[in-house]
């Protein structure tokens, strides 16, 4: 067995995914994603690090023609830096490109999207949001989805019994 160097144990954590919002699947059409970045405070870094983010109830809000993300909780560490004030639910600003923005802004404010953050993850060693252009489910397609998903699920278990008996 070999050791692995403080470099590659650092390269093995900064790879993946961080938090997934695995309701807004449940709850919206997906249209167009988008990449963003996140304007992050050292301890929120340092949080997101040990896996102590919540994106589950968050969601994106245009404020003077800025995107903002409202309602993600990154848990402040115990052993954070004493002179700073951590708040678990700031809202943070989300980096794109302006045309990306005017994108966004104009589909939300046109065709009644919701802008819905569905991931975070490293790039290399910046943290990455997801942001999609949704549009909301009403109950009815809710119910739709989830009965073509059994509907899936037992035509499955069935071909499997009748390749296992022939």
């Amino acid at each position: 067995m070999s050791k692995k160097s403080g470099k590659d144990k650092d390269k093995a954590n900064s790879t993946g995914t961080i938090a997934l919002n695995k309701r807004a699947r449940h709850e919206y059409y997906f249209e167009d994603r988008f990449e963003a970045g996140l304007a992050l405070q050292g301890w929120e870094l340092k949080a997101i690090r040990a896996g102590r983010a919540i994106i589950g109830e968050s969601y994106a809000m245009v404020l003077n023609n800025e995107l903002f993300l409202i309602g993600a909780q990154i848990t402040p560490l115990s052993q954070a830096s004493s002179h700073v004030i951590a708040d678990p639910h700031r809202t943070r600003k989300l980096l794109l490109h302006r045309r990306e923005i005017d994108t966004l802004i104009g589909r939300v404010q046109r065709d009644g999207y919701t802008v819905v953050p569905t991931s975070l993850y490293w790039k290399g060693n910046k943290v990455k949001a997801e942001v999609v252009l949704a549009k909301g489910k009403q109950s009815h397609d809710k119910r739709d989805v989830a009965r073509d998903r059994d509907w899936a699920r037992d035509k499955q278990r069935a071909m499997r019994a009748h390749n296992k008996n022939a």
